[in-house]
């Protein structure tokens, strides 16, 4: 792997910051207070191909891969403009259908996908059924020409933006009573399919739903790929997702870290700028350090990806240094701005919360421990 970054790279880099940088912090903030999507962005981004940046060329995408994608992730956020939405339309949704879609699938939601006219959110996660997607109880069963979706899911983000959901269901178990699962594109306006607010406390622009699902009646063209291969097509996504999360952590750590050496170099106490001190500058220069170890691993596992290699240790230990990076780097920002860190002139705040839900989803980072100590380690599986 060349870790010294491309010309086409650093021309993205730059084109992406320069549509970023005139949102910025501020417009972050103030829509993740009112819990409003930041649409403006997201459509000027569109428009400019980056929202699909990873979809194919014959789809209406720019052809090409995760890494280019992961650079749009971190980019934004490293102007102060994270949008988490990216990480379930552009790095689950779209890979997964142009992965395993059908033809008519892929010329369906492809092109909307690309120019971000158009969200497919994904819908995987349940009440009781936590980290172990063997217990998914959302269930879809073939009537004649169509599949009627039965069940209920729990923290699907954008649901209120999105035209279509890709819902992971349980169709079957095999003969050991292991679950078999499929997955299908469901319009969220489809009979049957309520979705209710989900309150939380993080400040965010996107908001959160509760979705139930009675008697919802889809066409047999709404199984994306075979049925029962699930597992195999959601790890397509998953992996990605990790990815990208990774990224926009690496972005909001250098965000904080840019706020955090400016006002230590203007602060002036005791006739000396702040950063002056070492108590200052040590936790500044840790949070430096940690956040471009954990861009190198980003970048990583998404060239892994890209090549079809395996990329589920990188990727899971991309989102584990990223997410921890991210953190350490709001925190010690937070922290040099004193009382200022936690005032809404400063805005640093929506971004702790963000980079600590992080922290927990998409995976969380006990999950990913388990992972590195059983897979990588060969220690015996704890779970």
């Amino acid at each position: 792997m060349d870790v010294v970054e491309t010309d086409e790279h650093r021309d993205l880099r730059a084109a992406v910051g320069a549509i970023a940088a005139p949102f910025g912090g501020a417009y972050y903030a103030e829509h993740a207070r009112a819990g409003q999507e930041c649409t403006e962005l997201w459509q000027a981004l569109g428009d400019a191909g980056f929202i699909g940046v990873n979809v194919p060329e014959e789809y209406g995408g720019g052809g090409g891969g995760l890494a280019e994608l992961t650079i749009v992730c971190e980019e934004i956020a490293a102007k102060g403009a994270p949008i988490l939405l990216l990480l379930v339309t552009a790095a689950i949704s779209a890979e997964v259908i142009a992965e395993f879609g059908s033809e008519e699938q892929r010329k369906e939601w492809l092109p909307g996908l690309a120019s971000g006219r158009t969200k497919v959110v994904f819908a995987i996660t349940e009440p009781n059924a936590g980290s172990n997607t063997h217990q998914l109880a959302t269930t879809a069963r073939r009537v004649g020409d169509e599949w009627v979706l039965d069940g209920e899911k729990y923290y699907i983000s954008g649901v209120d933006t999105a035209e279509a959901l890709l819902v992971v269901a349980r169709t079957g178990r095999d003969e050991s009573g292991t679950a078999q699962l499929s997955l299908f594109l469901a319009p969220t306006n489809a009979p049957g399919l309520t979705a209710m607010p989900l309150p939380v406390d993080v400040m965010l622009p996107e908001r959160q739903f509760t979705l139930h699902f009675d008697g919802v009646r889809l066409p047999a063209s709404a199984l994306v790929g075979e049925e029962g291969q699930g597992f195999r097509q959601v790890f397509h996504g998953l992996n990605p997702e990790r990815i990208t999360g990774a990224a926009l952590c690496v972005g909001i750590a250098r965000y904080a870290l840019d706020r955090a050496a400016q006002y230590a170099r203007d602060r002036q106490v005791w006739g000396r700028p702040i950063g002056a001190h070492q108590g200052v500058a040590h936790a500044l220069a840790k949070a430096k350090i940690e956040t471009e170890l954990a861009a190198l691993m980003t970048h990583r596992a998404a060239a892994l990806h890209d090549r079809g290699m395996p990329a589920g240790e990188a990727s899971n230990m991309a989102k584990y240094a990223a997410a921890e990076a991210a953190i350490a780097a709001v925190d010690a920002a937070m922290q040099t701005h004193g009382g200022n860190g936690v005032s809404a002139e400063f805005g640093l705040l929506p971004y702790w919360g963000l980079a600590r839900l992080l922290r927990i989803a998409p995976v969380n980072r006990e999950m990913i421990l388990n992972f590195v100590a059983q897979h990588s380690l060969g220690l015996p599986r704890s779970y």
